[in-house]
């Protein structure tokens, strides 16, 4: 029996992607949350910056942005500061920027409505997860590697697509690559929502206890 409830743990951590070994704390006064919200404070900046067509500051802005969500991870699993606020902070200010650049690129008719409406989508499909997640009494799921790998890819996608407004060939060249990152974002982002979906409906379903299906 408690072999088989200790195999049901390993799994389900598995499932949720938190490692056996890792410690989530709740602590709020962390180096990693401090450039979170640092990060979070930079999205109104930037949204006016598009606004404004300020394109440098705004791409400076993108890049900052981009440094500091390598390095608040980096430093909570060096620092040994993994925390729930922080797991919670960090996609919140990705998914933020993700949506406040689309808009404001979307505004400017650098990319066409039906990337913003593609990646809304998704967004909204997710947050339908949450109360589900919750009644079940688990949080909101880790952020898993494809979804970090399309967030990367987004980010970098961005101020490409803003560095295709410029004339020449910088501009054509920024407009192919720009795109190239943007189809592969939208792809894996969607291929994440997929997984997180199939990792709820693990989650919740009913496990069967074998003890009960052998007496049965």
């Amino acid at each position: 029996m408690k072999t088989a409830t200790g195999r049901a743990r390993r799994t389900e951590q598995r499932t949720v992607g938190v490692a056996a070994d890792q410690e989530v704390s709740s602590r709020i006064l962390t180096i990693p949350n401090v450039i979170s919200l640092l990060r979070l404070a930079l999205v109104p900046v930037f949204a006016v910056l598009i606004v404004r067509g300020n394109d440098e500051w705004a791409l400076a802005v993108l890049a900052i942005s981009g440094a500091s969500d390598w390095l608040d991870g980096i430093l909570a699993r060096r620092l040994d500061q993994v925390t729930k606020l922080g797991q919670m902070l960090d996609p919140a200010a990705d998914r933020l920027f993700i949506l406040v650049t689309l808009v404001g690129l979307a505004w400017r008719d650098v990319v066409p409505l039906w990337v913003l409406v593609v990646i809304l989508l998704r967004d909204v499909t997710l947050l339908c997860l949450l109360p589900v997640l919750t009644r079940h009494g688990y949080g909101p799921l880790p952020v898993s590697f494809v979804g970090k790998a399309a967030t990367f890819a987004l980010l970098y996608a961005f101020p490409l697509l803003l560095l295709a407004e410029a004339p020449g060939a910088l501009g054509a060249t920024a407009s192919i690559i720009g795109w190239a990152f943007t189809g592969w974002g939208v792809g894996l982002y969607w291929l994440a929502g997929v997984q997180y979906i199939r990792q709820t409906r693990q989650l919740v379903a009913p496990r069967t206890d074998p003890q009960e299906t052998a007496a049965g």
